[in-house]
């Protein structure tokens, strides 16, 4: 099966999830019929077509207002997960980052190992990708719970 967006001037962002990441715990499901952002699932046999798509992705270039006419990628998943989602997809994304110093909110606690420093929520990198791409858009954290103090500490 694969699956794909081209670019479009409306812009809807995908979010490719890993089967096993926790819906009660994602930071995302709050946002799931918004027309702007479309949910994907990862399984056996996916791919996605990611040419046109920012990606982000530690170390690369960071995001910028000129990249604001191309759609997100997020991939929603562990960090152990990873890899597999990596795996699934096809083409050739546009990679960026987020500036650095940019800190979570969310309390996160993991028993396979240590997180990335750099590493957010999945709707507070979105949040930050949108603004750092001129598209800002406060309603996204509207039902996170760690709204305030995630949105006391953003400063760029």
């Amino acid at each position: 099966m694969s699956a794909g967006l081209q670019p479009a001037t409306d812009l809807v962002d995908v979010v490719l999830r890993h089967p096993r990441e926790r819906l009660s715990k994602c930071s995302l499901e709050p946002l799931r019929d918004r027309p702007d952002i479309r949910f994907l699932t990862f399984g056996v046999g996916f791919s996605f077509e990611a040419t046109g798509f920012i990606l982000l992705q530690v170390d690369a270039p960071v995001l910028s207002p000129a990249d604001g006419r191309l759609p997100l990628l997020l991939l929603d998943s562990t960090w152990r997960l990873l890899p597999a989602l990596l795996n699934g997809l096809t083409g050739t994304p546009i990679a960026r980052s987020l500036p650095p110093g940019i800190r979570t909110a969310y309390p996160r606690k993991s028993k396979l190992g240590e997180d990335p420093t750099r590493g957010l929520a999945s709707v507070e990198a979105l949040y930050c990708a949108r603004r750092l791409q001129g598209r800002a858009d406060e309603e996204l954290l509207d039902a996170y719970r760690w709204r305030e103090p995630f949105l006391r500490q953003f400063k760029f």
